[in-house]
């Protein structure tokens, strides 16, 4: 192996896994600062509308870079760009902070697709190249802390509009491109099939 491939993959292995410092954030005062959130999230993190994410239960870390990546711009949407533009650092971790702290309701998986997305989600694809969801958001959905989120028990509509966007390229702060390289080699069916099979875990 030679000086230049081992420095390679040390460059990779270091953009993968080290995750930028935040603020520390309080429950207590994030709970305070939620009610802004509360219109579309709800007020303990449980979205009124499957069009938005559940935050409850959602690793303080993600939460954290997600919304800088909103204040920054790296992540685009027209109604949380705007939110998160006026939050402060601190402001941003004890949102997290917060959210991060509640407990998620979940949802059902819809039968018709659970074969499919249990199957996809498990194994993925070999034909099409697809590897397992489970290889980094865990069996369950947990996600791991810092690098990929809990998709337990998350809106099905919620998932499938992200991998879309994934696949498009419209949503683009994964890290090194992971999801835009998964989510482009699924099929509208496959993703379906997927986004309903989370919604169930638990």
């Amino acid at each position: 192996m030679t000086a230049k491939l081992v420095a390679a993959l040390t460059l990779a292995v270091t953009l993968v896994w080290t995750a930028p410092s935040f603020a520390a954030g309080s429950k207590e005062a994030g709970q305070a600062k939620a009610a802004t959130c509360s219109a579309c999230h709800g007020m303990d993190g449980n979205s009124v509308n499957p069009e938005w994410p559940n935050l409850a239960g959602q690793h303080e870390t993600y939460i954290l870079k997600q919304l800088n990546a909103f204040h920054g711009g790296k992540r685009q949407n027209p109604l949380m760009s705007p939110m998160a533009a006026i939050l402060s650092e601190q402001d941003m971790a004890d949102l997290a902070a917060y959210f991060s702290s509640q407990t998620i309701r979940g949802g059902e998986t819809d039968p018709s697709k659970a074969k499919l997305g249990q199957h996809v989600y498990r194994s993925g694809n070999v034909e099409g190249e697809v590897m397992a969801c489970a290889g980094c958001h865990g069996p369950t959905g947990a996600g791991i802390p810092k690098q990929y989120p809990r998709i337990a028990g998350q809106f099905a509509q919620y998932i499938e509009a992200q991998l879309k966007a994934f696949r498009l390229g419209a949503r683009a702060n994964d890290p090194n491109g992971m999801m835009r390289g998964v989510a482009a080699r699924l099929t509208d069916p496959e993703i379906k099939a997927v986004a309903e099979y989370t919604a169930g875990l638990r």
